[in-house]
């Protein structure tokens, strides 16, 4: 009975150690790939808008947050002492639907040219709107989630992402209304609820059970 016992919690607890893996590895990701692509979105509206200095402010915050949010997941597999997950754009919400909205790869687009052109950044604007709504009813998810809250630091850094979320898609929402153009037309919010589902329960459960899955060699960030 005691052996019975023991192997059901070390089964619990590989189970808890490898989904906060795959959860830390695709965090990781995204956050990393969040600001360096808001990079160039603020490089563009600097220079197409550049009297719009409350815009402006907003996109480098959000930039600044994605950066912080990176920098935590990094310390945290530190103190872990081992490297994340080596996954790649299949796993980021926002490569998926930019790829479904302009038909290509985020590192494709012509940023300067979206910028200026008032239906293209209209479609950006959602695309980012619905991206980081998704992302804020995600943490809800996992602020709730037993495997999470065993982990304090952790469940501390999604309560700073969970704070800062909301303005990542309040300014761009707001720039839609005031132009009286809708901030979640239904086509996005399908494509958004797809991305969604297969990230949930197709690619994300492959990557768990991958055991063979390499790991970074160095941080993205070193590039």
């Amino acid at each position: 009975m005691a052996t019975a016992t023991g192997d059901t919690r070390a089964f619990q607890g590989g189970f808890r150690d490898r989904y906060l893996d795959v959860l830390g590895s695709v965090y990781i990701y995204n956050e990393h790939r969040g600001y360096t692509a808001l990079d160039r979105v603020l490089d563009a509206v600097r220079a197409v808008c550049p009297d719009d200095l409350a815009f402006i402010k907003a996109i480098e915050k959000h930039r600044a947050d994605e950066r912080k949010h990176y920098l935590m997941f990094k310390r945290w597999f530190e103190l872990n002492h081992r490297m994340p997950l080596a996954l790649d754009r299949s796993v980021g919400h926002i490569d998926r639907f930019i790829l479904r909205a302009f038909g290509c790869e985020i590192d494709a687009l012509d940023t300067p040219r979206i910028v200026a052109d008032p239906a293209l950044f209209e479609k950006l604007c959602q695309v980012i709107v619905l991206t980081e709504e998704r992302g804020l009813r995600q943490v809800d998810v996992l602020l709730a989630n037993p495997s999470v809250r065993s982990d304090p630091a952790l469940t501390r850094m999604f309560q700073v992402i969970h704070k800062d979320e909301p303005d990542h898609f309040v300014p761009y929402r707001n720039w839609l209304e005031n132009r009286g153009l809708p901030a979640a037309p239904w086509r996005a919010r399908l494509t958004d609820f797809w991305i969604h589902r297969a990230l949930i329960l197709g690619k994300i459960p492959m990557i768990f059970l991958d055991a063979g899955l390499p790991r970074m060699e160095r941080w993205p960030d070193q590039e």
